[in-house]
């Protein structure tokens, strides 16, 4: 056997690799240089919605520092027992989102300032709220927000005109109550007045006016300040989930809710981009065509190829178990054994033995050389090779001498 070298191309190889992995490539950097851009811009402090302390496009920033421009404090806070605590007399009591609280933190923080002279402002109030705060007041159907003008003698509405309202509109029989910006007929802005000294209490039916990018329009700042700005403490009551005082049964948040708003479109394209290349890429098996090959391989130099891949990688034992078993498999039907018992020795072996007869190749050891040891270096390959070549052309030569009998007798 003659050895074969093989010539590596460690360029071609990397060239390869970078030309089927640069676009995944290109895709994962992009994602890393998204992140951290998004990272960047996302690391200051945030807030959420009508959170005085944010400067979002939803945050109520503007708000708070033309408040405190004009001598009101602004105390946040997030729990039903801290808004109890801090609307004290003469304090204006802001609730954001009346509607996420329990009737137990509602009647808590009605109970503790009802007789509590102030004011007490709810953004947007259902039911709930109002069945509490406000009885006899019923919520109708929301409208859409636009400018309307006051339409009523309340004077923080007439100096601030026309305004950005709309929302829940309010309707009770009330003779004494303020009905302002109305909308098909149904106030979006409802003033209670106070009981005894008390509280009076406001009903906006949308917060949108209160918002950093709506208060400079129109008249919304001069309402917002006239509203909260009344007394010079406010309480910005922002409900939180975390209020200890919160009956509502806590559940446990999915995938999608974990996700940011803004990714979750970014995430379906990624999912629509990801669904189109695999669609591009997918191999398409239709029925079998036969083609012409454009190179035929003769079957002498695949088997040198083979021979030399065993000599290459040592694999006397691999070489010597093909020789055999294609001798056996030869062998077989020339000495009568079915091919399914070509490799079985209690067969194979007694029908070689009765087939050779006196023949001096009866006497080797037929065992060991058709199922023996694989052979211990490259010599004794080519010796057992020898052999089985010998062998095999000697009941080949016993078979075309044999005599045969004349169909005719």
């Amino acid at each position: 056997m003659t050895t074969a070298t093989t010539t590596s191309a460690p360029g071609r190889t990397a060239h390869r690799l970078w030309t089927r992995s640069r676009g995944v490539l290109l895709g994962l950097l992009l994602l890393v240089i998204g992140g951290l851009t998004l990272a960047a811009l996302q690391s200051g402090e945030q807030h959420g919605r009508l959170d005085p302390r944010s400067a979002d496009r939803t945050g109520s920033r503007a708000l708070a520092q033309l408040l405190a421009s004009h001598g009101v404090t602004t105390d946040v806070v997030t729990t039903t027992e801290e808004a109890a605590a801090a609307a004290g007399p003469d304090s204006t009591l802001l609730v954001t989102a009346p509607d996420v609280l329990t009737s137990g933190q509602l009647a808590d923080l009605h109970t503790a300032t009802h007789h509590t002279p102030g004011r007490t402002v709810l953004l947007a109030p259902g039911t709930a709220p109002l069945q509490i705060f406000a009885p006899g007041v019923q919520a109708d159907p929301r409208i859409g927000n636009t400018q309307r003008p006051p339409g009523c003698s309340l004077p923080a509405a007439r100096d601030a005109g026309d305004v950005l309202l709309g929302g829940i509109r309010y309707a009770t029989s009330a003779t004494t109550a303020d009905r302002c910006y109305n909308a098909g007929g149904s106030p979006t802005l409802l003033r209670l007045p106070a009981i005894d000294a008390a509280r009076d209490t406001v009903l906006l039916g949308s917060a949108d006016f209160l918002y950093n990018h709506h208060l400079a329009e129109q008249g919304n700042a001069a309402l917002a300040l006239q509203l909260l700005g009344a007394h010079k403490h406010l309480v910005w009551y922002l409900p939180s989930i975390s209020d200890p005082t919160s009956t509502a049964p806590a559940t446990q948040p999915g995938l999608l809710d974990l996700i940011p708003s803004g990714w979750r479109w970014a995430l379906l394209q990624l999912a629509l981009a990801a669904a189109c290349a695999a669609l591009w890429r997918a191999r398409r098996l239709g029925p079998l065509v036969p083609e012409r090959l454009p190179v035929t391989v003769p079957a002498a130099e695949t088997t040198e190829g083979h021979a030399r891949l065993y000599e290459q990688a040592h694999a006397r034992d691999r070489a010597s178990a093909v020789l055999r078993s294609a001798t056996r498999t030869r062998l077989a039907p020339l000495i009568g054994v079915p091919p399914a018992h070509a490799h079985t020795p209690d067969l194979l072996l007694p029908a070689i033995h009765t087939h050779l007869g006196t023949s001096d190749l009866a006497s080797p050891d037929l065992q060991a050389l058709l199922f023996g040891p694989a052979p211990a270096d490259d010599k004794a390959l080519v010796h057992l090779a020898d052999q089985l070549d010998t062998l095999e052309n000697s009941i080949v030569s016993q078979e075309r001498h044999a005599p045969r009998e004349h169909p005719d007798r």
